[in-house]
């Protein structure tokens, strides 16, 4: 087996760049295979174009209309090549699901077949949703799930493959997909936001939350990828050494991109720009042989669907340069893991971003009341915005030396923090004309000043403001953003809703005025929200003593922290904003704790598997190497050998402890694993792999590194850090 390991380096070291040719300028080629603005206008009739556009507004679609729509897509389509069409959805997966039908149908009186596609074709399908996760919303043997064509994310072409944007939803009406809930979380932020954002301006009409992510992967030859059976498996090493170099120099950040690696990044802008994905920067991360990815903002659910088919095109065009793509949190120990920092802002229909300060006391006031209330929103529901970045992988990464820590909180900035300082000492009730003043002039009216200079960030923090947006920094870097993004637009638009109904009522009932009664509910915010505010190391030992003393929560697990899923705060929030049903809140909390045990079991399974038939095999065939050297030397030298060998005998006894180690640890890991598995509660499985079989790993994994380190490295079958992270 090491041949295979020397075989796989010597294919990736004789690696030459794959040619790639520039298609023409970014702007001339974006959005070529997306059905967007430009191609409707083109193929659709006015009143088609109107339909389509109103149906992003949220108007239905005539089922008349809709053949028009669909007749239209299709002759686009076609003149481009296409032969397949399909509806695009996002399951509970985490990844997308894609059901290929051919613009193709033959008639029973033999007449010649035709290219058809309608509107029903388009609007609607019944895909077998039989097996895909449920989370006991239906039985196994009900296996009608629906697609609906989503009209605010648009068509694009994949290869030869017409892909619609699509929810999924069970026959009874409940969500099985990422995107419904997000739809729904969306407009309910519009709706509360609107009401918030016109007490500055009336003519406000929609607030659209915005994104950006930022993708973090790795990139490994994949013939080296191919020899380590641990990353094909689960995604990343369970075993393996440390390099001697890693990412202490800090010379790979920002450094100049490989060779290899920047065709690949060229491969990839080009489908981007196809695909509409708006890709603007690219460069090294802080790990060896470790890349980011970022696009402009765009509207949340185009972007979440943008990053979703963007993970897939990578895989696609890694495949091109010979390369595995690796977007687990945490693929190797000892260098940084990857994250996908969510950007989120607000945006209102007359282009203001509402968390920008603007030039004025009163665009201030604007951007003061949206900074505060997400603050409020993350200070009331941080358990629920920790569980929405849980999973196996993700728990690598929180709370190690390149990733936030899984205690949320707030970072502003000293300035900001200042500014709320004077806000706090806003007088109770009315205001005198002096502190109105004041406020305006020395407070409020000097944000933009304020924030000019702010530009110090926090890479601690899993929450933190950055000008003019948050940055919401622990999300992992194999997740959905769905979820993250569901939660966080939730809890704001309940925030914003509560705000509303506190404002008006000092209005109505204490007759203040608007301003004085904004002041006052965000002064009693600015108290109430202290303790998720820290601008310190968010990883240092006292700072999990200081946020305990405060309340914050510190789930390292995910069994622990997916448990404010189902809390009955919970429940009640995204029930009220509209957002998700009981039943559907409960069947993502059962769903995520079976993935959970799968993982942990697939991991485990894995790690058994190479400790016994890998790593042992190897230990024992060199140290028969050694034996016989012993043999060797006491023949020559007879009662003196053993003075002679003192070195191979030593090597001989800590070899075999080491197996006896790996050995004894997967027996005790193997029936922890079997008492986990007859278990009947999906909750009771999770939490017991999580504490009773997940420890194992790393005992396990302690003896076989230290055999990496002590066996011939001619003999070693499993490829090297070293190796996979510095071979270019």
């Amino acid at each position: 087996m090491s041949t295979f390991r020397f075989q796989a380096l010597r294919k990736a070291t004789d690696r030459k760049p794959v040619h790639v040719e520039e298609l023409d300028r970014k702007s001339a080629i974006f959005g070529s295979n997306v059905f967007g603005d430009k191609a409707m206008r083109q193929f659709l009739t006015p009143e088609a174009y109107k339909a389509v556009k109103a149906a992003a507004e949220g108007v239905k679609i005539d089922r008349k209309i809709a053949d028009y729509i669909a007749l239209g897509m299709k002759e686009w389509a076609l003149s481009k090549g296409v032969t397949h069409y399909t509806h695009w959805f996002q399951p509970l997966t985490g990844t997308t699901a894609e059901k290929h039908d051919a613009f193709f149908e033959t008639f029973p009186d033999g007449s010649d077949p035709v290219e058809k596609f309608g509107g029903s074709q388009l609007v609607q399908q019944e895909p077998d949703a039989s097996s895909f996760p449920n989370g006991g919303i239906r039985n196994t043997f009900e296996a009608r799930g629906y697609t609906a064509w989503d009209p605010t994310s648009p068509a694009f072409i994949f290869g030869t493959t017409l892909c619609i944007p699509t929810v999924f939803v069970s026959y009874t009406g409940e969500a099985l997909d990422n995107k419904t809930p997000l739809l729904r979380a969306l407009q309910a932020v519009d709706l509360a936001a609107i009401e918030v954002a016109k007490y500055f301006d009336k003519n406000v009409k929609r607030v659209t939350p915005t994104l950006g992510w930022e993708q973090e992967y790795f990139l490994v030859d994949s013939a080296l990828a191919a020899s380590r059976p641990d990353l094909l498996a689960t995604g990343r090493t369970l075993l393996g050494h440390t390099a001697a170099k890693g990412q202490q120099l800090d010379d790979h950040y920002f450094g100049s991109i490989p060779t290899r690696v920047l065709t690949y990044m060229r491969d990839l802008e080009n489908e981007c720009m196809l695909l509409g994905i708006p890709v603007k920067t690219r460069h090294n991360e802080v790990a060896p042989n470790q890349f980011e990815l970022a696009p402009i903002f765009e509207e949340t659910n185009l972007a979440v669907d943008h990053n979703s088919l963007l993970m897939d095109v990578m895989q696609k065009v890694a495949e091109r340069h010979d390369f595995k793509v690796l977007f687990h949190e945490k693929p190797f120990k000892g260098v940084n893991g990857s994250g996908k920092h969510n950007n989120w802002s607000l945006a209102t229909d007359t282009g203001i971003n509402l968390l920008s300060p603007g030039k004025t006391p009163m665009s201030n006031l604007q951007f003061l009341t949206f900074f505060i209330n997400t603050i409020k929103a993350v200070h009331d529901y941080e358990e629920l915005l920790r569980a929405s970045i849980a999973s196996a992988s993700n728990d690598h990464r929180l709370g190690a030396n390149e990733a936030p820590p899984a205690i949320i909180s707030v970072f502003i900035g000293q300035q900001l923090t200042k500014v709320l300082a004077e806000l706090e000492g806003v007088s109770q009730g009315k205001l005198s004309p002096e502190e109105k003043t004041d406020l305006k002039l020395n407070v409020v009216g000097k944000l933009p000043d304020v924030l000019l200079d702010n530009t110090d960030r926090n890479r601690t923090s899993p929450f933190a403001f950055t000008g003019n947006k948050f940055e919401f920094r622990a999300v992992g870097s194999s997740a959905n953003c769905a979820v993250s993004m569901t939660t966080l637009n939730t809890i704001v638009a309940k925030q914003l809703k509560d705000f509303k109904i506190e404002v008006d009522a000092l209005i109505e009932k204490k007759d203040l005025k608007k301003d004085e009664a904004i002041f006052n509910v965000l002064r009693e915010y600015i108290k109430q929200t202290k303790t998720i505010l820290f601008e310190g190391d968010g990883y240092s030992e006292a700072w999990e003593k200081e946020a305990k003393k405060r309340g914050l929560s510190n789930h390292k697990t995910t069994p622990k922290a997916l448990k404010a899923k189902v809390s009955k705060k919970a429940i009640e929030l995204f029930g009220e904003m509209g957002v998700m049903n009981h039943v559907e809140v409960e069947s993502r909390y059962e769903i995520e704790l079976e993935e959970y045990v799968k993982k942990i079991q697939i991991e485990g399974r894995v790690l058994g598997d190479i400790a016994r038939n890998h790593v042992v095999p190897t230990a024992i065939r060199y140290q028969n190497v050694l034996i016989e050297n012993v043999k060797g030397l006491k023949e020559i030298f007879g009662k003196d050998f053993e003075k002679i060998a003192k070195e191979q005998i030593s090597l001989i006894k800590e070899i075999s402890e080491h197996i006896e180690g790996i050995n004894t640890k997967v027996e005790k890991m193997t029936e922890e694993r079997k008492k986990a598995n007859a278990l009947t509660s999906t909750e009771k499985m999770a939490d017991a792999y999580c504490d009773k079989v997940k420890p194992y790993f790393e005992e396990i994994r302690y003896h076989a590194d230290k055999l990496e380190l002590l066996v011939d490295d001619e003999l070693w079958t499993l490829t090297k850090y070293r190796e996979l992270l510095f071979t270019k």
